[in-house]
């Protein structure tokens, strides 16, 4: 019998069988990855596949991230031990670019002080100055990462007639041509963006990226929102942005040490904080489980993987997707 684990996490996600023929192990994110002859694994993106895990999966041949995100992995390692690796992307674009503009919306229109004001019974009724935020119509929105979710978050900025400015490695003419998009620097999209949106993956060159230096640049009472990885934001630097009021918000749905969340963040009137629920519908965690048990079966039946994650050929880490 050909065994491989899978998350217990998504057993209830899965149709059961959810791959015929083979014996699975259903094995909880907070137990220890198991040594064994196992040949596939579909984990959660916080299970760590490092040099120790592989030495002890001999016989492993696939790791299905059931995530878009594979920071948890170590790609060079895979590719010594010739592990294919596989993630997630795709299927959680819209379910994450929803989750965006909902952060976008709480914190351009204060909605965290507001419900706090009511729910303490400190609101004392309607006044013309009474939190003042955002008006997004003729605004100006900056997307960093026009890769599909940043794509899906600027599509969506048309209905509500802002400016969209976006930083990319390369033009996307098909998005520029539906949102009137203009792709620019950095610093010109740091400068006049009232609302910048991050969507990077987490590698060498990206870890730690929004800074001092960032902020400096944007726009005074800009807006921040971030539902790519936690590790792009400096946090002390975030902190000092939003005490000098520098920063006039900042929506978070990642973070650097996950499940840790800074205290100060939560405890900030203008930011709002959500526990990693980009792509939490239950059509699109489904649809992610799926197509990682999907990929599991192609690689173990020798053919090529629907979405495979490029590995390094010199020890190095992959591209991004």
């Amino acid at each position: 019998m050909i065994h491989v684990l899978i998350a217990a996490e998504l057993k209830e996600l899965l149709e059961q069988p959810p791959l015929p023929g083979f014996e699975i192990e259903w094995i909880p994110n907070t137990a220890p990855t198991p040594r064994g002859p196992y040949v596939g694994a579909v984990p959660l993106l916080s299970r760590p596949f490092g040099e120790r895990e592989l030495e002890g999966l001999p016989k492993l041949r696939v790791i299905a991230n059931c995530a878009v995100g594979f920071d948890n992995i170590d790609l060079a390692a895979a590719a010594r031990h010739q592990v294919v690796v596989t993630n997630t992307p795709d299927v959680l674009t819209e379910s994450t670019a929803d989750l965006t503009w909902a952060l976008l919306l709480a914190v351009a229109r204060r909605l965290k002080e507001g419900s706090a004001l009511v729910a303490e019974g400190r609101w004392s009724g309607w006044h013309p100055q009474q939190l003042l935020g955002l008006e997004l119509e003729g605004a100006t929105l900056g997307i960093v990462g026009a890769g599909r979710i940043g794509q899906a978050v600027g599509l969506r900025a048309v209905g509500f007639g802002m400016r969209v400015l976006y930083t990319d490695s390369r033009r996307r003419d098909a998005f520029e041509l539906e949102t009137g998009a203009i792709r620019e620097s950095l610093e010109t999209l740091l400068a006049e963006s009232d609302v910048v949106t991050v969507h990077l993956p987490s590698n060498a060159q990206t870890r730690g990226m929004v800074n001092g230096s960032w902020f400096a640049m944007m726009r005074p009472g800009a807006l921040l929102v971030n539902t790519a990885r936690g590790d792009l934001i400096d946090e002390p630097a975030l902190l000092e942005a939003l005490t000098a009021g520098r920063l006039g918000g900042a929506g978070l749905d990642v973070f650097p040490r996950e499940p840790i969340v800074h205290e100060a963040l939560i405890a900030h009137p203008r930011v709002v904080t959500l526990p990693h629920i980009g792509s939490a519908t239950t059509v699109t965690r489904r649809a992610m489980a799926e197509l990682a048990v999907q990929n599991v079966l192609e690689v173990l039946r020798g053919r090529e993987p629907l979405t495979p994650v490029p590995l390094p050929t010199t020890g190095g880490e992959a591209a991004p997707r």
